[in-house]
């Protein structure tokens, strides 16, 4: 399964603003969601305030995300800034930081930051479909199926019952078993409950036992509770509302062709996409 949090590219694009921030510069309140993270025991540390947003890195059990708070501190974004020319902003905050002898930052060399010049402008010519699969594939998602299967992605809410029948779909075929498919399942939730139930399945050890347990019937399989941190959740709930999309299941796959393809709702001839997805390795 994908590392949670991984980092998410959202494209921040930014007219003008102050290109580095002041050492001497005091430190900002930090956002509840953020402080709740610190809470938990995660490192923290401030980036800095560039293009008039406060950056700040966290660090919990090896894997960092990075947070821009807005001007107004009403609201933040987690994922990576660029600037309007499409340069890597945070490369240029981490480094900054890597300078002032941060020893904390030695943890982030098994997942560093990719480089990028001045002059890679791959990022602006970077299909939509492209973008929008890289989003998807850095979503908090659970496997079903065998891990060298085609893999198909969909978003699934817990108490929708088009979810439950396509899944029922598949595992009635066997399509899990016989390495026909991997379906990486992007738990979301559009109610208190819902969102709860997802938050628990993704950060359950057993999640495809608690799912399948679920559909059955077994109210006990999938508890909503509050107290589990929902920012999964509400990642990947921010993947659907940034692509536009409304309904689950959602599903995403890379063709045969190579070509990215949507299938909105639950597939009317299944067959027909599994019949579309590239050949097992």
């Amino acid at each position: 399964m994908t590392r949670f949090f991984a980092l998410f590219i959202l494209a921040v694009f930014i007219g003008s603003g102050p290109a580095l921030a002041q050492a001497t510069d005091p430190l900002p309140a930090l956002p509840d969601p953020i402080q709740n993270l610190v809470n938990e025991g995660a490192q923290i540390r401030y980036l800095g305030k560039d293009h008039g947003l406060d950056a700040w890195l966290t660090i919990k059990n090896g894997v960092e995300q990075y947070f821009y708070v807005m001007p107004d501190g009403q609201a933040f974004v987690m994922g990576v800034l660029f600037d309007k020319t499409g340069k890597l902003v945070t490369v240029d905050q981490v480094s900054r930081l890597r300078a002032q002898g941060d020893t904390l930052l030695d943890t982030l060399a098994e997942f560093p930051i990719p480089e990028q010049s001045e002059s890679d402008e791959s990022f602006e010519f970077k299909p939509p479909a492209e973008r929008m699969f890289a989003d998807i594939e850095g979503a908090n998602w659970v496997p079903f199926g065998r891990l060298d299967a085609p893999v198909i992605y969909a978003f699934v809410d817990p108490q929708c019952p088009h979810c439950h029948a396509f899944m029922q779909e598949l595992n009635n075929g066997g399509y899990f078993d016989n390495g026909k498919i991997q379906l990486r399942m992007i738990p979301v939730g559009f109610k208190e409950q819902t969102q709860a139930q997802a938050a628990f399945l993704i950060a359950s050890p057993n999640p495809q036992e608690r799912w399948f347990k679920h559909m059955q019937g077994d109210e006990t399989a999938l508890p909503a509770k509050t107290e589990i941190n929902q920012q999964g959740v509400q990642r990947n709930l921010a993947i659907m509302q940034s692509w536009k999309f409304d309904v689950t299941p959602m599903v995403v796959y890379r063709g045969r062709d190579g070509a990215v393809k949507i299938v909105r709702g639950k597939p009317n001839d299944l067959k027909a996409v599994l019949a579309d997805l590239p050949a097992s390795p």
